[in-house]
């Protein structure tokens, strides 16, 4: 098993890449602390893996909330004595909405879900890692091509953008503590966004949408899960400071 007894938190756990990372992990060997806003989903998936070699604690919150970033933290090292790896998966969509029709609500919401989450459980993370004996740790973003790529709204690409950043500035900062941080920027992966998104705007869907023509068949959940793995394994431990795309090619075009 790759990622027997690591202490591994996953937020947006409750459905599609992060329910999948999840199913994987604990698959591994991993003990997981599971995080979400809808305890009953997270309820199920830990059901669900019940007879898995690895082990699943649940944690119902908001990652926008600061406080609910730290405490999943303080959960696994409670629970399991330390913290190995943190996966900063949690996010949400615009309405491809172009700056100039951007509301104040729609980039507030954004960033606090996609920015400012995985920047405070990084910060936490941090702390945990440098405390512990070995000053070791590891933490996984999921960003997106719309970092790189007009796949979606400006505040959607630009909050998304900010934490590929924010990971190799992580990266450089503690290289020399042993501490790892990684991205993965999906392309179009087959989840419950879509069913959750707001309407989309006229004209920014119009623009974003001459892309699609580009896309190749939408990615599985599984598919960025396989890519955790590898970031989560000790396979991966000369791999800092990078973002891996999964997309299918979509942005070679």
């Amino acid at each position: 098993m790759r990622l027997e007894g690591k202490s591994i938190v996953v937020t947006g756990a409750s459905a599609g890449m992060g329910q999948a990372i999840v199913t994987r992990f604990v698959q591994e060997g991993a003990y997981v602390v599971a995080v979400a806003r809808r305890k009953e989903r997270l309820e199920e998936l830990a059901a669900e893996l019940k007879d898995a070699p690895g082990k699943v604690i649940i944690y119902a919150g908001d990652v926008s909330n600061p406080a609910v970033c730290e405490g999943m933290i303080d959960l696994a090292v409670k629970e399991f004595g330390r913290l190995d790896v943190l996966v900063n998966n949690a996010g949400i969509m615009d309405d491809n909405t172009a700056v100039g029709d951007m509301s104040d609500e729609m980039m507030e919401r954004m960033f606090k879900v996609n920015t400012y989450a995985p920047l405070y459980s990084m910060r936490k993370a941090i702390k945990v890692f440098l405390e512990q004996d070995d000053e070791s740790g590891n933490i996984i973003n999921v960003t997106s091509v719309g970092a790189v790529h007009q796949t979606a709204g400006v505040a959607y690409c630009a909050s998304k953008a900010a934490i590929a950043s924010a990971t190799k500035n992580t990266a450089f900062m503690y290289i020399d503590k042993g501490i790892r941080c990684n991205a993965i920027a999906p392309g179009g992966v087959l989840t419950d966004i879509p069913l959750v998104m707001p309407t989309a705007n006229e004209f920014g869907f119009k623009r974003t949408s001459s892309l699609l023509t580009h896309s190749p068949e939408l990615g599985m959940p599984e598919d960025i899960a396989n890519a955790a793995l590898f970031l989560a394994s000790d396979e991966s431990l000369f791999v800092n400071g990078s973002v891996i795309t999964c997309d299918g090619g979509w942005t070679c075009f």
